[in-house]
């Protein structure tokens, strides 16, 4: 992403893994029926299910459930600067959805049970005059702290809206 003049990334990440993991409950039901449908194929041929195959099917589908999970993930960016907010999804297809800050009405978080437990969540955006409603940030690792920044960006911008004023300092590290 190009940065205009005096805009910096206040936050930046991706889906947290463990925002995933029914994926990869999914994944492992999947391979297990797989690995069922193989012994069972392998057992037609002749009287004994030939272990090995089993196995390396299963290992195979469990290896791209992995991939496949670790690429859904990593494809897919959220970052906030003190101008706008920002998703991008895909490897081989680009999506880029971009909001101005000063379009952000309304953030709201959502976390289910599980989520809550696993802390993480989705963070929603309401932005004022579009018509694509679906701008939120799924999956991500302490929905909170997201919220956080949005404000931080808010804040910034409402004191610099042309984005050419200087990011705050880091806060000194304790010293001890």
């Amino acid at each position: 992403m190009e940065r205009a003049p005096g805009e910096h990334v206040i936050f930046e990440g991706h889906p947290s893994w463990r925002s995933i993991l029914s994926f990869y409950v999914k994944g492992v039901l999947v391979a297990v029926v797989v690995g069922g449908v193989a012994a069972l194929v392998t057992r037609v041929g002749s009287d004994e299910v030939e272990s090995g195959t089993v196995a390396i099917v299963v290992i195979v589908v469990m290896a791209l459930v992995v991939l496949i999970g670790l690429i859904k993930r990593i494809a897919t960016t959220y970052r906030i600067t003190n101008q706008r907010l920002q998703i991008r999804r895909g490897v081989i297809s680009r999506k880029l959805q971009q909001t101005r800050l000063e379009r952000v009405q309304n953030v709201n978080t959502n976390q289910s049970m599980l989520e809550r437990i696993l802390q993480v969540g989705t963070v929603d955006f309401d932005t004022a005059g579009t018509t694509d409603s679906d701008f939120s940030f799924y999956g991500v690792s302490q929905p909170e702290k997201v919220v956080a920044a949005v404000d931080q960006a808010q804040r910034e911008h409402a004191a610099h809206p042309a984005g050419l004023g200087e990011p705050p300092p880091k806060p000194a590290e304790p010293s001890g």
